[in-house]
C-alpha cells in the first residue's frame, strides 16, 4: 500500500472523474477533493435544461465518494500553489499533496459595470440554477446577453416556461464563435418558430435595473438578464505560483496534461494541451467530454503510464427540441459539404480538407451521422464529396 495522497483541487465532473480514474487505475493511495463549491460534485449540462424548468433539484454526478475512500473538502477553495513544499493552500488552511491535480474549470466572463445590477445572471453553477429559476417559473421576460450555447438552451428553457425571451448578440449571426453564418442561417428559424426574438448585430451598452440597452437605442425590459457571452479558466488564483499560464489564461499543460511543476497536472476547462492531431496546436476545450476524458491522462501519468491527451474535440447542445452537436476543427480553408437539407427537420454539415479529409461535422437529430462522423475523424479518413453530400448513403460509405 502507498502512503502517497493525491490531491484535486476543484470539484466538478473533471475533479470528479480524477477520482474514480485513480481507482479504477489501482490507486491505493490517499485521495482529497477540493471543492470551492458547498455542493457534492455534479454534472452542468442538466443546469440550462432540467433544473431551470423544476425537472430535478440538481445534477448529482451519482459517484460513491465514500466507498472510492475519497475525501471530499467541500466549500473550500483553493487559493495558491507552493510548488517547492508540495502544497496546496486553501481558505481552510494547507494541505500537503504527492500529486496535485487542477481542475479548478472555468468561469463566466461578466458584463462590465453589471456587478451590482439587480436580476443580472450568469449560468455557470447549481445556485445559478437556482437563483434564476423563480424568474422562469412566475412566466417573467427575461433577455439573454449572448446567441451561443448557453444563451439558446436558456432561450429554450424560457420558452418552455412561457416566458417572453429576447436574445441580443452583438455579432451578425448566432453561435458566431464556433460557426460560419451560413451553417448558422438555419438556426434563426428556430428562434422564430418557438416564439424568442433573435437580435443579431445587437451590441449591449448597458443593464439597468429591469431593462438592457443597446448600442442602437433600444430598451428592452427584463425581469431577469442572463449574461452568456462566453467563460474564461478559473486560473487567477495561480498567481505567483511558478505554474505556467498559456496567454489565454489556461494552464499550459503538455499533451500528458502535465505542468511544469512536479507532480501537478491539470485537466478539464482550466487546462490548455498541444493536440499531436492538430500539429501541435494548443487547444482549450470548454465542454462536457473534454472534462471527461482528460481525467483518464492524468490518472496514468500519476499511476506511471504515458498515456497521452488527444481527443477530436466534441460537444452537443440541445435547443428548441432538437440535438446539435459538433465534432472536429474547421478552418478557413476547408470545404462545406451540406448532407441533408438545412431547412428539414434534420441534417448535417461537414467540413473536408483540400485532400477529402474530414475536418468537423455539425449534425442536428441526425446521431448515425454523428456517431459515424466522430469515428472517421479520428481515424483521419478521407471522404468522396459526392457520396458524403448525398444523405442516403450512410457517412462510414463515403470514405475512400
Amino acid at each position: 500500500m502507498t502512503s502517497s495522497r493525491v490531491v484535486i483541487a476543484g470539484g466538478g465532473l473533471a475533479g470528479a472523474q480524477t477520482a474514480v480514474s485513480l481507482r479504477e487505475r489501482g490507486w491505493d493511495g490517499a485521495i482529497t477533493l477540493v471543492g470551492a463549491e458547498p455542493h457534492r460534485p455534479y454534472d452542468r449540462p442538466p443546469l440550462s435544461k432540467d433544473v431551470l424548468l423544476g425537472k430535478a433539484e440538481g445534477a448529482d454526478l451519482g459517484v460513491d465518494f465514500e466507498a472510492l475512500g475519497v475525501e471530499l473538502l467541500l466549500g473550500r477553495a483553493a487559493t495558491g500553489v507552493r510548488p517547492g513544499a508540495m502544497t496546496l493552500d486553501t481558505d481552510a488552511g494547507p494541505l500537503r499533496y504527492d500529486h496535485l491535480v487542477l481542475a479548478t474549470g472555468a468561469e463566466p466572463v461578466t458584463l462590465p459595470g453589471t456587478e451590482d445590477v439587480p436580476g443580472v445572471h450568469t449560468l455557470r453553477t447549481l445556485d445559478d440554477a437556482r437563483r434564476l429559476k423563480p424568474v422562469l417559473d412566475a412566466g417573467g421576460s427575461v433577455v439573454a446577453v449572448g446567441a451561443g450555447w448557453i444563451g439558446a438552451e436558456v432561450a429554450t428553457a424560457a420558452r418552455a416556461a412561457g416566458c417572453r425571451i429576447t436574445v441580443a448578440e452583438a455579432a451578425h449571426h448566432p453561435l458566431a464563435g464556433a460557426l460560419p453564418a451560413e451553417v448558422t442561417a438555419p438556426m434563426r428559424r428556430w428562434y422564430e418558430e418557438a416564439g424568442a426574438e433573435l437580435r443579431t448585430g445587437a451590441a449591449v451598452i448597458a443593464v439597468h435595473d429591469g431593462e438592457v440597452e443597446l448600442a442602437d437605442g433600444t430598451v428592452l425590459g427584463a425581469d431577469a438578464v442572463l449574461v452568456g457571452i462566453g467563460s474564461r479558466p478559473a486560473t487567477g488564483w495561480l498567481a505567483g505560483s511558478g505554474i505556467e499560464l498559456a496567454p489565454d489564461g489556461s494552464v499550459a499543460a503538455d499533451a500528458g496534461l502535465r505542468t511544469g511543476a512536479p507532480g501537478v497536472y491539470a485537466v478539464g476547462d482550466c487546462a490548455s494541451y498541444p493536440a499531436a492531431r492538430y500539429g501541435g496546436r494548443r487547444l482549450l476545450v470548454h465542454h462536457w467530454d473534454n472534462a471527461l476524458t482528460g481525467p483518464l491522462t492524468a490518472a496514468s501519468g500519476i499511476t506511471g503510464g504515458d498515456a497521452v491527451h488527444d481527443p477530436v474535440p466534441y460537444f452537443w447542445s440541445e435547443q428548441f427540441g432538437r440535438y446539435v452537436a459538433h465534432a472536429g476543427l474547421h478552418g478557413p480553408g476547408d470545404v462545406l459539404v451540406w448532407r441533408g437539407d438545412p431547412d428539414g427537420p434534420s441534417w448535417s454539415a461537414l467540413w473536408l480538407g483540400g485532400d477529402g479529409e474530414l475536418r468537423a461535422v455539425l449534425t442536428v437529430d441526425r446521431p448515425r451521422d454523428l456517431a459515424q462522423g466522430r469515428r472517421l475523424l479520428g481515424s483521419g479518413a478521407r471522404l468522396d464529396p459526392e457520396r458524403a453530400a448525398d444523405p442516403s448513403v450512410p457517412l462510414k460509405a463515403a470514405a475512400r
